[in-house]
Order: C-alpha cells, then sequence, then structure tokens
C-alpha cells in the first residue's frame, strides 16, 4: 500500500498566478469555457464535463453532449460534477509555446468533498491536440477510497459506418492481437500497458478510434512506461465507442484526508483519415519533449537470411552449407540463431554441438564473412534458466515479485532479469564481449516477447527506489545494450524482436532496427509497418521471415510497405528433426531470387512512406504509398479485384504508369485525375513516374 500511494498520492500547494481568461458562468450543459487548437475544439461546462469536436469540413460530432470525461471512482460512486470556481489562462514559452488553462471546482456530495484542478495545454507546434492533466485534492475532513481515475472518458457517436469504427490499439498479450482491428457490437480490451501474462506487456500507449469521417485518439505523454490502461467498449446494446485513460488500483487505495491524487500527463488529438497521422503527430511530440530514436545503419536496410529454418537441432555444417546460396540469392546478412548455446543464460557455445568450444562459432563467423556477408547473432537478454551458471553464480540479478516468487518466462522456460540493476548490466555487458569482441559478429538479433515489459522488481539487490522503477527503467537496459554495442561495433544492426507483442514504444530508442516479429499473417506485416513507419520513419522495418506471411510465399506485403525482405530457407536439404520444411525448391528459388533482385534495385525501405495518403480500414482495395527517387510506388492488395484504384500524392501533369513486378505497361495518367482501372489477384505493385 504505500509503495502504491508513493507513486501515485502526494500532497500539494495549488499556487495561484495573475492569468487572464473571458467566461461566463452559465446552467450546467452549455459551453463556459471553449479552447481551440487547430482542428480540435475542448468546451467546459459549469460541470467541468467537457465536449470533444473537430473543425475538420468532413468531421461529424464525436459526442452528443458534455461527458463527465476527468473523474474519480471512489468506493461506490463516481465524482462526476465539479462546479467551476476558477478559471486562468496564460502564455506558455518553455519547453514549448502555447498556452495553458487551469480550470478548479469543487464535488461535493454526501460528505464527500473534493477539489478538481484540471491543467489543459495547448502547444503551438502541435495543433489538433492538447494536454490535460487533473490534481484532486481530498477536502472531506476525512479519509475515503478511490478505485481509479479516468482521463478522457468519452463515448464516442457511431456515423452508420461499417463497421461502426477501426482502432489502433497498443498493448500486448498472449493472443498476439491485430494492434489493428474493426470495432463491432461485444468488443472489449482492457489494454493495460503492464504485463498482461507471465512474459507479454507493454507497448505503445495509444488508442486510436476513428470513422471514415473523423478521428480521436488519446494516451499518455509521460516519458517512460506507465502501469495505466486504455480501454475501449462497444457494448453489445449500443452503438457508440467508449474510451479512457485509466488507473485501475489493485484494490481500494487510501485517500487521506489532504492528501493530492495526480493523473499521468495525457492527450487528447483529433485527426483525418485512419490511425496513422495521429501516432505520427504523438511520436513528433515526444521526441520534442527528448525522446531519441537512433538512426538505423545503412546494413540494417540489406536483405537478410536467417538459420531458423533449420531449428534448434542445427548442425554446423547445414549453416555454412548454406551460404553460397544465401550470397547468390543477393542475401547480405545470415544469422546464427538460437541453438548455438548451452542454455538461456549462458551464451557460450554448446560442446555438443561446438565440440571446440567458442573457437568455432568464430571460425562459423569468419566463413560468413568470407562470402561478403555480414553476421547476425540470436540472442534472449533478460532471460536465463533455472540452474543456469548465470542464476547460480550471481542468483541478484533475479527478478522477484511482491510475494518473492520469480517472473517466469514460459516461452524459453526462463526466468526474468532485473532490468534495473547492477548484477545484470555487468553481465550482460559480459555477453555482449563474448559476441562482438570474441565471436566478431556484426549485429544482434534481440528475441522473445518478454522485452517488451516486467513486473515491478521487489529484488533488494537491485536498490530501487519503488519497485515500479524497473518498469520504468527497462527502456535503458536496451539503451545500454545499444550504446555498448555501437562501441565496440560502431556499424552494429541492433534488431528488436519482441514475438508477437504490439512493441513498447520506449523500447524503440534502444534499437536500429524493427521487426514484424513473428507475425500471424500478412495482414499483421502491413499494419505494424504503417505503425513502426509512423512512429520511427528513419528506421529501418524488417518484415521478418518471408515463410511466416500467408502461404509462406507473401513477398510483396513486405515489399510493398516498404520493409527489408527476410527468408528462413533451408539448402541443399532440411534438417531431418525439423517441425516443418523450409526447403529451397528450383521453383521457389525463381521465385526468391526475383524477388530479392527486385529489392536491392529499388530499396523502397529507404524510401519516404505516406501513410496520410489511405484509410487502411475504409478505404479498398488496401492501399500504401512510398515515395522515392522522383517516382510514386502504389502497393494495392485484395483477394481478388476488379474495378478502379486511385493514385493519390500526385500532382498535375501527366505519368507514367508500370506494374513493375509483371513487367506490364498501364500507359499514361493525368496527375489531375489519378485512376486507373486494374484487375488483380492478391497484390498489384505500381511505379508511377513524371513524364
Amino acid at each position: 500500500m504505500k509503495m502504491q500511494r508513493k507513486l501515485w498520492v502526494r500532497t500539494i500547494k495549488v499556487i495561484a498566478v495573475v492569468l487572464t481568461t473571458s467566461f461566463l458562468f452559465s446552467c450546467a450543459g452549455s459551453s463556459d469555457i471553449k479552447i481551440t487548437n487547430g482542428n480540435l475544439v475542448y468546451e467546459i461546462n459549469y460541470d467541468m464535463q467537457t465536449k470533444v469536436s473537430s473543425l475538420s469540413p468532413e468531421a461529424k460530432e464525436f459526442t452528443y453532449d458534455f461527458q463527465n470525461s476527468e473523474l474519480l471512482t471512489l468506493r461506490n460512486s463516481e465524482t462526476t460534477n465539479f462546479a467551476i470556481s476558477d478559471v486562468k489562462e496564460e502564455q506558455i514559452t518553455d519547453p514549448m509555446p502555447g498556452r495553458e488553462w487551469v480550470v478548479t471546482g469543487t464535488y461535493n456530495h454526501d460528505g464527500t468533498k473534493i477539489n478538481k484542478v484540471l491543467n489543459v495545454k495547448a502547444f503551438d507546434e502541435f495543433p489538433d491536440m492538447l494536454s490535460v492533466k487533473v490534481a484532486y485534492t481530498n477536502t472531506s475532513g476525512k479519509d475515503i477510497y478511490v478505485r481509479n481515475w479516468k482521463n478522457h472518458n468519452y463515448k464516442i457517436l457511431d456515423q452508420d459506418d461499417q463497421p461502426g469504427f477501426w482502432a489502433f490499439q497498443g498493448s500486448s498479450s498472449d493472443a498476439r492481437a491485430d494492434w489493428i482491428q474493426p470495432i463491432t457490437p461485444g468488443y472489449y480490451k482492457k489494454n493495460f500497458m503492464g504485463m498482461n501474462n507471465s512474459d507479454y506487456g507493454g507497448g505503445i500507449p495509444i488508442t486510436s478510434l476513428w470513422r471514415k469521417d473523423a478521428g480521436i485518439a488519446i494516451g499518455h505523454l509521460e516519458m517512460t512506461p506507465k502501469l495505466v490502461s486504455l480501454p475501449t467498449e462497444l457494448a453489445l446494446d449500443e452503438t457508440d465507442a467508449e474510451i479512457s485513460v485509466a488507473k485501475f488500483f489493485d484494490y481500494p487505495t487510501l485517500f487521506k484526508d489532504e492528501e493530492t491524487i495526480e493523473t499521468l500527463e495525457t492527450f487528447i488529438m483529433v485527426f483525418d483519415g485512419d490511425y496513422y497521422s495521429s501516432l505520427e503527430k504523438y511520436s513528433q511530440l515526444m521526441q520534442k519533449k527528448g525522446i531519441v530514436f537512433p538512426k538505423s545503419e545503412e546494413a540494417a536496410f540489406e536483405p537478410i537470411w536467417c538459420a531458423w529454418g533449420y531449428e534448434r537441432n542445427f548442425t554446423p555444417d547445414e549453416v555454412v552449407g548454406t551460404l553460397p546460396k544465401v550470397k547468390e540469392l543477393g542475401i547480405k546478412w545470415a544469422v546464427l540463431d538460437d541453438g548455438f548455446q548451452i542454455a538461456e543464460g549462458d551464451w557460450d557455445a554448446n560442446p555438443k554441438k561446438y565440440p571446440k568450444g567458442n573457437i568455432e562459432i568464430r571460425q562459423l563467423v569468419d566463413k560468413i564473412h568470407s562470402y561478403g556477408l555480414k553476421a547476425k547473432v540470436w540472442w534472449t537478454p533478460l532471460a536465463a534458466d533455472p540452474g543456469s551458471k548465470a542464476l547460480t553464480e550471481t542468483p541478484e540479478m533475479r527478478l522477484f515479485k511482491s510475494d518473492w516468487s520469480p517472473q517466469f518466462i514460459t516461452w524459453w522456460d526462463a526466468y526474468y532479469l532485473a532490468p534495473v540493476n547492477s548484477y545484470t548490466e555487468k553481465y550482460t555487458k559480459g555477453t555482449l564481449d563474448l559476441f562482438l569482441k570474441e565471436w566478431d559478429f556484426d549485429g544482434l538479433k534481440m528475441d522473445g516477447q518478454h522485452m517488451n515489459g516486467v513486473e515491478p522488481d521487489h529484488n533488494p539487490s537491485s536498490n530501487l527506489e519503488y519497485p515500479e522503477q524497473a518498469v520504468e527503467g527497462l527502456p535503458n537496459f536496451f539503451h545500454m545494450i545499444y550504446d555498448y554495442t555501437r562501441s565496440i561495433k560502431p556499424n552494429a544492426v541492433v534488431e528488436n524482436c519482441p514475438c508477437g507483442t504490439c512493441m513498447s514504444f520506449f523500447n524503440m530508442t534502444g534499437m536500429n532496427q524493427a521487426v514484424s516479429s513473428d507475425p500471424l499473417s500478412s495482414w499483421q506485416i502491413r499494419t505494424k509497418g504503417k505503425t513502426y513507419k509512423a512512429l520511427i520513419p528513419n528506421t529501418a522495418y524488417y518484415g521478418d521471415h518471408v515463410e511466416l506471411s500467408d502461404n509462406g510465399n507473401d513477398f510483396a506485403s513486405s515489399f510493398g510497405v516498404g520493409a527489408v525482405l527476410g527468408t528462413k530457407f533451408t539448402w541443399p536439404k532440411d534438417n531431418p528433426t525439423a517441425s516443418e520444411s523450409f526447403l529451397l525448391t528450383p521453383e521457389k528459388e525463381k521465385v526468391w531470387k526475383k524477388w530479392f533482385g527486385l529489392y536491392n534495385d529499388k530499396m523502397l525501405s529507404k524510401g519516404k512512406y505516406l501513410g496520410e495518403l489511405y484509410d487502411i480500414g475504409y478505404d479498398k482495395p488496401e492501399t500504401h504509398a512510398i515515395s522515392k527517387d522522383g517516382s510514386m510506388y502504389y502497393a494495392f492488395y485484395a483477394d481478388k479485384w476488379d474495378g478502379e484504384v486511385a493514385l493519390r500524392g500526385l500532382s498535375g501533369g501527366s505519368y507514367s504508369v508500370v506494374d513493375y513486378f509483371n513487367g506490364k505497361d498501364y500507359g499514361t495518367v493525368s496527375g489531375d485525375a489519378p485512376k486507373l482501372n486494374v484487375a488483380f489477384d492478391k497484390f498489384l505493385l505500381l511505379q508511377v513516374t513524371p513524364n
């Protein structure tokens, strides 16, 4: 209890400053304060209820009326109407210029009295959005209990679209669900940003909900991961979708008299089109606040072969024997995957596979280099098997849950290591010395869904100020890996592959290559690509092994969204114990060679992805566009399509249109009316070049 209240409850004094505004108190339900920033209109009435709307010409109403959008839930009731007592407005200049409103009100009901201070900021550089933070002070003269707080708790109107809504949902669980989904009656997702299963948690703290006409996005603007939720619901008997940013306490939390509860800094945003622009603007604001994303190495955009097609029981000869074919196909990276090590946590060469020990892996890397290829090594940081040498020699590294039990990583049958822990840091740097100095690998493939989030750490050896510091400090662990790796190999590629999760936004600062990370479908490859292009457009995005796509051969999904191509084929034969066959047959080899040749020729992964041009939910067929070297590249996807497609983003003049995969010439189109009749199955890739 004490530790939880340390994070969320503190006593504050509200200091009045000289501010000016003009507003009139009037009857509840009408607007007393109207704040406009770009297209966003944010109104506050006498009861401190709010209403959000958009000035965009196509946008319809988001809500019928004012709603209790910022509130506390007590043990048996909700604090709803707060009578306004004061409003102040001033200009802000540092660190981001804009305007700030401080609105004060009081809830007084059945002996419970709570003072509310609503702080709203509009930043000049970021139209269409507002920052919101709320402080609640218990002035009841008695202690009370609180179950949760909520910001931006809105019911959003359905406008008879089919489906009613689409949404980006940024949490992670073992369902490995699509990040982009239609929202239909019966939908509910809590979107907790902490651990949702034993080794699944974290994510991107945004809910972006949109209709055909307009969208609304909410989330938090803190600089580290926080244990809050972004629940989204469309009840079976409802047509309106409900969203919020919420802190749900594990049990009713004592809210002492004269104490103050502060919410996180959250935001609300309106936008046109699909979710892309909301994520793009969120990332730009976070970068303005101090988040820094590394720029990718040139090598991060080069195509990849991974030895995982042979699975854990691979032999060294199988890996070496595949290298000539890897080089022949124009692939530039070879990855040594899981199975070389003694155990998770004990990363030396397994003597059963490498009788001469670590020297044999160095010889393998030298062999890879002899073919003109770069070498990457698979690794699952923060994981160590029970009984491993790592934990036996240094038990101080283990993460402790509140009952002092270990946090278990079910996928690896391993224990979590504490990320904010000097013993873990020393051990991790020693592992990197092995990989990069002794073995001479050129890059890392960090792998495992457990990397995306951790439980609060109660390990005394971690010397934390509070257990949640492990959650908030996890990104710094990956910063350390990135910086230390690059201090050894200045051009190293550092891939973060948190299998099946919605990757933590904050962990993105410790890598220079993102990946679709065990996609369950080609749809996931494309939508994850669109998401990464919005958040970290200068970072290489790898579409993962093509064998994970639809039918195991959908290169087009990676290619068309500007993803790096990859494969895990085996050649000239499979490992006999592998669960599946990924054999590169002569027939497949022709297809693989064509795609990798085309990739190396076009390098669309280095182009500018134009995610604002097409709505991933409502536009048909699904379309993606990339601008590169003066041309526009369009990728269309559908099971079957016969009809008109729009070539958005062109200016006036005449353009030549070519299906560059099939070598078909579509003639010319006018930039003033850029539409084309086409017929295709699965995909169509067009290059449109000005004449």
